[in-house]
């Protein structure tokens, strides 16, 4: 029987704490990452009917009582590039009020934790601490020239969303998931993960939505608010014969408090609930050195009000059916290829593809929140160091994505009849990671 040892609890309450303090900027997935653990992340994120690693808690909670007793530690770099733009200006306010703006803030650290222990031939704990996803933009403010009403003058110096100051979001989850994962028979287990969750949210430079909340006071440039919540992930997985593995994973909707501070920007009176969300997926020992591993997943972000009301809205933003960001359902594929080419190393390649949750008809809102991914390209490895440590990596590149839509100015006061104006919003991502591994 193994013992649980103090040092790794502490560990997970450090990760957790400096977690909490790092701004995160997730957009892949809508703002879901597209795999949670290095190994799982250089296969394009395939991970439900796999247990390579100690993130059960995340990516299948059965998994934990065929993964092994280890612990991992790593930590990913995030470099995304966004901007927007505004086409098709009114001349008579002339080309200050067209918008072409780059987000700055383009490079984040993103550290995850992973325990796990087997207790027995039937039993297995574990612990995962990682960041859900996030968003993150700051547009640069003092630029734009932007419409006040029909009878008074344009206001100039403001920023692309015709507030005061740079205009941006920044919204982190962070999520600490005990396990257990307990066998059926020798093929079959089921696994539950209790999850532990922060938010954290700021919002700045939209004071140009002021006229449409019901509570302007809480709308922007509030400060930091946090938010917290308890959910639950619940798993599968069997093992059909030596060579194919299947998996279920699924997490409802997490009830979160609310941001007060925001209560006049999400819908709900401030709340941001974290959207229910599922997968299935199989694995396949193809030959003694190669495994192809396969996942659908689905996140529910049209579920949540804040995210998935629509961004044009006869009601106040902050009430119930107040505006969101109009967010569809994300569906994904994920496939990932490991060949372990010999004694020590391993190789990994993937590609992920999923359903924009962006659309042109709810495009203003989401300048703030370009989560507009499709696809992703993996690759990935691992070097074992010695019988009882490793050392994995990955690199993922997400191609540019643009999205464009009418501006929702173009029905403010002060516009002209029959405006036209476009606003695009456009994406391309780059993550590597790396993460020690070891076995007791």
């Amino acid at each position: 029987m193994t013992t649980l040892h103090p040092t790794p609890w502490r560990a997970a309450a450090a990760l957790a704490l400096g977690a909490a303090l790092l701004p995160a900027a997730h957009a892949t997935n809508g703002y879901f990452p597209h795999g949670f653990g290095i190994k799982a992340q250089g296969m394009g994120g395939a991970s439900i009917a796999t247990a390579n690693d100690a993130f059960a808690g995340v990516n299948n909670p059965a998994s934990a009582v065929f993964a092994g007793s280890r612990m991992e530690l790593g930590a990913a770099l995030f470099m995304p590039d966004r901007a927007m733009t505004r086409t098709n200006v009114p001349a008579a306010f002339g080309p200050a009020f067209g918008a072409a703006e780059t987000s700055g803030r383009t490079a984040f650290l993103i550290p995850e934790f992973g325990y796990n222990a087997v207790l027995s031939q039937r039993l297995a704990v574990g612990i995962s601490v990682y960041g859900n996803g996030g968003m993150n933009t700051s547009y640069p403010g003092g630029n734009t020239l932007c419409p006040t009403g029909p009878s008074t003058p344009p206001a100039a110096g403001l920023n692309p969303l015709c507030g005061q100051g740079k205009l941006g979001v920044d919204l982190m989850q962070l999520i600490v998931a005990p396990t257990v994962a307990y066998k059926l028979n020798e093929q079959h287990a089921v696994g539950i993960s209790p999850l532990l969750v922060l938010q954290r949210f700021e919002a700045y430079g939209a004071q140009g939505f002021a006229n449409q909340s019901q509570n302007p006071s809480a709308l922007s440039n509030n400060g930091k608010d946090t938010s917290r919540g308890l959910g639950i992930r619940l798993g599968y997985m069997g093992k059909l014969s030596d060579t194919v593995s299947v998996g279920a994973s699924y997490s409802p909707e997490t009830s979160m408090s609310r941001f007060n501070k925001y209560a006049g920007l999400f819908a709900e009176q401030g709340k941001f609930n974290i959207p229910a969300n599922y997968g299935v997926g199989a694995a396949f020992q193809v030959t003694p050195a190669v495994q192809l591993a396969v996942d659908y997943t689905r996140i529910n972000y049209s579920k949540v009000p804040a995210i998935g009301n629509p961004a044009m809205s006869l009601s106040p933003m902050g009430s119930d059916a107040g505006g969101g960001f109009g967010w569809k359902d994300v569906e994904t594929v994920k496939v990932g290829v490991q060949w372990q080419m010999n004694d020590k190393t391993t190789l990994r390649v993937g590609v992920n593809r999923g359903t924009n949750p962006v659309t042109g008809a709810h495009i203003t809102p989401n300048i703030m929140a370009p989560g507009v991914m499709t696809t992703h390209l993996t690759l990935g490895g691992t070097y074992q160091l010695t019988p009882k440590s490793e050392l994995s990596w990955m690199v993922a590149h997400a191609p540019a994505v643009t999205v464009t839509g009418a501006s929702l100015f173009n029905f403010q006061p002060g516009m002209p009849p029959g405006t036209q104006m476009q606003e695009s919003v456009r994406m391309k991502q780059t993550i590597v990671g790396i993460q020690y591994g070891w076995k007791f």
